[in-house]
């Protein structure tokens, strides 16, 4: 078992690679503030970054090691005020919009259900750990009558934006209305559930709901959710950008907004197609006594654009990565065998906190799988202990660790529903007889002695899909394969690009794919069940939302509209134990491994004070940017 005391041992055989390191950059001056804004990450929490990539870029990882700052030289920053990423930008960023929807600039923009608040801010910050939200611009919300009609948010009077200017409440309100003018994603979605939001005074936010024709709000969950996705913008910033812009709205979303006022503890400070640099708002909000009441301590936040998930890793091996949000197999080696000063979240298996479930989704319109004998025949016997052991090197907690539900492996959404009640419908996996013994029980039989089963005449023989390159989930569709042979049902897996997997299941244009539901989110466990077995997401014509099986329950569909009204914890608890049985009777589909929402790897090489798992900080380990979790960058520390 790894331990702190063990990880210092490792981080001392590297103090003279690193004092060498700090010696050369400590004599630098400053750097001169370029004209080009910072560039900023993608998403690697996709499951892309899974590659198996081959080549490193040599120059891209020099690139990274312990720069030494001179003058007019943007692209260095001393090694000891930087702290390094990898993982989240895969290209050259395209402007800094927040209603853009083509930005790859996930640095700054992420508006998730942990929302990346490094330069833009939101309201509050939901925290994955406790699925409470955190004060930010925001001090307080409170719901202003039981049924959830409305709700009062108060601002907090410290803070300001880059450009010294008060935030306030009249900032809100013209956010929001900016967002539906334009039409931005957020724009698009949220008004569904909110009415309005208006400035009551500088410092009170009126939010009033959407309501249904019975005089309900549509939807309370999805209301609190816009409290920590929304990224508050200045007002009188956003009336320059409609200046120049006529107010068109297309115009509006291709702005590149280099010139933004943001409230966040960074700013851009340089970037093009090798690298991206924040740098530290001396003069940010935060550090008032009402918030933080310091600044971060890494002055930069910089990512090097490496070439692909190897080089990645061999920067974060070299010390000259600090944050790594990329998959790793075999990451025990790392400290075990390598003795590197490198740690992640948990001192052993899983390593990660896992909050989502990559899936094996059944097109229930398809013949055969339409049948639930076939589907859950399918479940049982594929072999999750392997899946976990190869495709995931032990990155997951077995499924009899954590029994397969619609609840991600958190102690507080487990705590949400009633195993005992769904005991006698759970399966281990790698039970190929009681497989056999259910489809012959349901007539659906090898009859002509080719190995394969019949149903209704027709062999029982399926493609299964996930995007080419996505290495551990292709090796879990190869497991899933080699385990419906074994019971008579033939499964050949097939890896297109991404794009024409995309194609396939939005369209629902395959038969058996793999795909992630939502992890982390305000919303949940209730929007994850929505996206296992929502009749609402079956009738979409283009489906990115979820329920890619197409799967339709009535009984399901009356319990997830009653969830979002519904405050007692006792009657809650029955609907979520109703909705399991509901899962695991009919099968649509079952989820092949539990899965961090980010890979969580640091070196500490330079920096150390990162959040581990019962240190008592509360921290979650979503890479020191996303939600609750941009608080480690308050408690880390140089090594000494």
């Amino acid at each position: 078992m790894k331990s702190r005391t063990k990880r210092l041992v490792a981080l001392f055989a590297t103090l003279a690679m690193t004092a060498s390191l700090l010696a050369g950059c400590g004599g630098g001056s400053e750097p001169t503030t370029s004209d080009t804004p910072a560039t900023t990450d993608d998403v690697a929490a996709d499951d892309a970054a899974t590659d198996d990539a081959a080549t490193t870029d040599d120059a891209a990882t020099d690139d990274a090691a312990g720069d030494t700052a001179s003058a007019g030289d943007t692209t260095s920053t001393p090694r000891n005020e930087t702290l390094y990423f990898a993982g989240q930008q895969w290209g050259t960023i395209n402007d800094w919009n927040p209603f853009s929807t083509n930005s790859n600039n996930p640095m700054c923009i992420q508006q998730k259900d942990s929302s990346r608040t490094l330069i833009y801010e939101t309201l509050f910050m939901f925290n994955m750990l406790d699925g409470e939200l955190y004060p930010l611009l925001g001090t307080e919300w409170s719901w202003d009558d039981e049924a959830m009609t409305s709700m009062t948010v108060k601002m907090n009077p410290d803070a300001h934006w880059s450009d010294g200017s008060a935030l306030t409440a009249n900032d809100v309100a013209y956010t929001w209305e900016a967002n539906v003018k334009y039409e931005s994603s957020l724009g698009m979605d949220f008004p569904n559930y909110v009415e309005s939001i208006t400035a009551v005074d500088d410092a009170t936010v009126a939010i009033k709901c959407k309501l249904d024709d019975a005089g309900n709000p549509t939807n309370p969950l999805k209301v609190q959710q816009l409290l920590q996705q929304m990224y508050v913008m200045q007002k009188a910033y956003l009336e320059t950008v409609e200046g120049r812009n006529n107010s068109d709205k297309e115009a509006m979303k291709l702005d590149k907004m280099e010139d933004l006022v943001a409230s966040g503890p960074y700013m851009p400070f340089f970037d093009d197609d090798q690298k991206i640099v924040f740098i530290r708002d001396e003069n940010y909000w935060g550090q008032a006594a009402s918030m933080w009441g310091k600044l971060p301590a890494p002055k930069y936040i910089a990512h090097v654009i490496y070439a692909d998930n190897n080089a990645g890793q061999v920067a974060l091996e070299a010390g000259d990565v600090d944050v790594c949000q990329q998959f790793t197999t075999d990451v025990q080696k790392l400290w075990e065998e390598k003795n590197l000063p490198i740690t992640t979240y948990i001192d052993e298996p899983p390593y990660g906190q896992c909050a989502t479930m990559p899936s094996c989704w059944m097109n229930v319109e398809k013949p055969g799988l339409d049948q639930v004998a076939v589907r859950k025949a399918i479940a049982m016997a594929t072999d999750y202990d392997q899946i976990i052991a190869s495709a995931m090197s032990n990155q997951s907690p077995t499924f009899t660790d954590v029994p397969r539900s619609t609840m991600n492996p958190t102690d507080g959404e487990q705590a949400m529903y009633d195993h005992d009640a769904v005991k006698d419908l759970q399966f281990a996996g790698n039970d190929i007889e009681g497989a056999k013994a259910l489809l012959d029980e349901a007539g659906i039989v090898d009859s002509d002695g080719d190995g394969i089963r019949e149903y209704n005449g027709t062999p029982l023989s399926f493609k299964a899909e996930c995007p080419k390159g996505w290495t551990d989930w292709m090796a879990s569709l190869e497991i899933v394969a080699a385990s419906a042979k074994e019971i008579g049902i033939d499964i050949q897996t097939y890896f297109p690009d991404q794009n024409t997997f995309y194609d396939d299941i939005t369209t629902g244009n395959f038969e058996i794919c793999m795909n992630s539901p939502s992890g982390s989110s305000i919303t949940n466990p209730w929007g994850r069940c929505m996206q296992f077995l929502s009749s609402q997401y079956a009738d979409l014509e283009v489906n990115w939302s979820g329920n890619w099986s197409q799967y339709r329950n009535d009984e399901a569909d009356e319990i997830l509209a009653k969830i979002p009204l519904e405050t007692d914890e006792a009657t809650l608890k029955e609907y979520y134990t109703r909705l399991n049985e509901i899962y695991l009777t009919d099968v649509p589909n079952f989820a092949l491994m539990y899965r961090p929402e980010l890979f969580y790897i640091v070196n500490e090489s330079v920096w150390t004070g990162y959040p581990m798992k019962d240190d008592g900080s509360n921290i979650p380990p979503t890479d020191c940017t996303d939600g609750y979790g941009i608080a480690a960058l308050y408690n880390l520390t140089l090594v000494e």
